[in-house]
């Protein structure tokens, strides 16, 4: 399954107080590999923005004025995570808006278009209770390099997330093989050199040794 990584800036905290999206992007990863597919917009909110809000992503009304509306990028959003995992630090905060803003164009929400929503945020307080589990923290445990980070940017946590996730997955992830006529052909090739091996039993005098030898290494 697709892995897509993604992240927002915003207009303020809480979308049912009437703040809007200003930025959007998501990053996939296939096989534990990001690839060159990305999703990146900056959208015109239609209001003010918020002080505290601007402090933490600098984006300002005048930059996003001639910006596209969320209902012109809806459906290459939609298009761009369907059937994914979506992958999201905090995802009810993201969510939040999100479905808030494909409500008011009556697009339904995020679970009508994906496979699954991931939370990392859930993931790390499983993983590290009790200690600071915010992207700087994560980046700093899993020795990611956020030293570009002076601001929050969807784009650039997004990334971000994707290689602190590998950290916080690494061993528990079952290699995917994916077979395919290259591979199969070279399957065939190897079990018709295992059929012309020779398999060689031990006599008994063999046998009697290796019998004797574990007898010695068991009163060691």
């Amino acid at each position: 399954m697709r892995k897509i990584f993604l992240d927002t800036e915003t207009t303020g905290l809480d979308p049912n107080q009437g703040h809007r999206i200003i930025e959007i992007a998501a990053v996939e990863m296939i096989n534990r590999q990001l690839s060159n597919n990305q999703f990146h917009v900056y959208i015109n909110p239609e209001r003010e923005i918020d002080e505290a809000a601007q402090e933490v992503h600098g984006l300002t009304l005048d930059f996003l004025s001639d910006k596209a509306l969320f209902q012109d990028i809806a459906q290459d959003f939609i298009d761009f995570i369907a059937d994914s995992e979506l992958i999201i630090h905090n995802a009810p905060f993201d969510l939040g808006f999100i479905n808030m803003e494909l409500g008011r164009i009556k697009k339904g929400e995020v679970d009508d278009y994906v496979e699954k929503v991931t939370d990392t945020l859930a993931m790390a307080r499983e993983l590290r209770p009790g200690q600071r589990n915010n992207l700087d923290a994560l980046c700093r445990h899993y020795g990611v390099d956020n030293s570009q980070r002076n601001l929050h940017g969807a784009l650039l946590d997004s990334l971000l997330l994707s290689e602190v996730y590998i950290g916080m997955t690494r061993g528990q992830e079952a290699l995917e093989i994916n077979f395919t006529n290259h591979n199969a052909q070279q399957i065939n090739i190897d079990q018709d050199i295992l059929n012309q091996l020779r398999v060689i039993e031990a006599s008994e005098k063999d046998l009697d040794l290796h019998l004797k030898y574990l007898e010695k290494i068991k009163i060691n």
